[in-house]
């Protein structure tokens, strides 16, 4: 079994990895930190585990999760790096599904997330997680980034185009849409129900601190090469899913992109390249791990439009981590994870 630790377990990203973790059959959950609600039982807060945990809160504490064999972070960005080199002195792994150690260049870092990188040591030998471009690092990795949830969407749906290099890389656009509950959990007016409800907006159009992630991942498939990227999120009015819709020239219009594609992912467990002419929908990842795929070329001309969805809070943060922890500690790839979506 292994002992794991969660840091941050009150937000969204914490409920959902929570649910897997209880569920999971090699896992012992050992700690869930939070220093508001130390004390209290998990399963007073989300009443959705009562069933499986009778776990509570505590404050955290750097000596108590040494004794775990895994520790994750669901935390805001800056926790993670004041902790982590001591878990990793004591042998302990991490996984950090906040962003502290995802951009390798910590200036860039600190440009985007609005303070000093204090752990750049740290930085230079996490692997990023995502698990159909870095299984083999990911075995032997004692400290993970895992990405975030626009990055995994884009860089899924254009990975197969730019290693292939049959797009103009300079030229790519990345529309993205995500449900409110990406904004995470706390309270704040613009995600709020009457301020979200029946609308649907543009946010971070000028930068967002996801658009260096998904650029160095873009990059290092294209041999190291600058890449240039927009991209664009959107707030839509639902709970949870991401549905980006990516677009870029074709430089060979006679390459069959649906066969590139399913080649590309015929062994990846959790990426579904749905048959040609589909539309996939948020609703067929929804409470999965899955990523469906879709490729279109508009009236057979030169433009590429690729379609990817995930669930935000599972493939784009909660699910990737356990997917991530499986490959670490040698266990099949799906442990935990094999329910399908839910309907409606």
């Amino acid at each position: 079994m292994i002992k794991v630790g969660l840091v941050g377990g009150t937000g969204y990203t914490g409920v959902e990895l929570l649910r897997i973790l209880v569920q999971h059959p090699e896992v012992d959950l050992k700690v869930v930190t939070s220093r508001g609600e130390d004390g209290k039982p998990v399963s007073q807060m989300f009443p959705n585990l009562r069933p499986f945990t009778d776990i509570c809160f505590s404050v955290p504490d750097v000596q108590t999760l040494c004794e775990c064999d895994l520790v994750f972070f669901a935390t805001p960005h800056g926790v993670a790096m004041a902790m982590t080199p001591e878990l990793v002195a004591a042998g302990v792994r991490v996984i950090d599904l906040g962003a502290d150690f995802r951009i390798k260049d910590t200036e860039e870092w600190s440009k985007w997330y609005g303070m000093e990188h204090t752990c750049k040591d740290i930085v230079a030998q996490a692997v990023y997680g995502l698990p159909e471009v870095n299984r083999e690092a990911i075995k032997t990795a004692k400290v993970l980034a895992n990405p975030g949830c626009y990055p995994t969407a884009a860089q899924l749906g254009l990975l197969p185009l730019i290693e292939a290099g049959l797009v103009d890389e300079q030229n790519i656009i990345a529309d993205c849409k995500s449900g409110v509950s990406g904004a995470g959990r706390q309270a704040a007016i613009g995600t709020l129900l009457c301020e979200a409800s029946e609308s649907f907006s543009a946010y971070g159009v000028h930068g967002h601190r996801h658009l260096p992630e998904i650029k160095q991942g873009l990059q290092n498939a294209n041999s190291g090469n600058a890449v240039g990227l927009t991209f664009v999120p959107h707030l839509t009015p639902m709970i949870r899913g991401i549905h980006a819709t990516l677009y870029a020239k074709l430089k060979d219009t006679s390459v069959d992109l649906q066969a590139l594609y399913e080649n590309k992912y015929e062994n990846e467990p959790f990426v579904d390249v749905l048959p040609k002419g589909s539309h996939p929908a948020t609703r067929n990842v929804k409470g999965s791990n899955y990523n469906q795929i879709a490729i279109h070329r508009p009236q057979d001309g030169d433009t590429v439009v690729v379609l990817s969805v995930i669930d935000n809070l599972v493939k784009g943060a909660a699910g990737q981590a356990v997917q991530n922890m499986n490959i670490m500690f040698d266990l099949p790839e799906n442990m935990g994870m094999t329910q399908p979506a839910m309907l409606p």
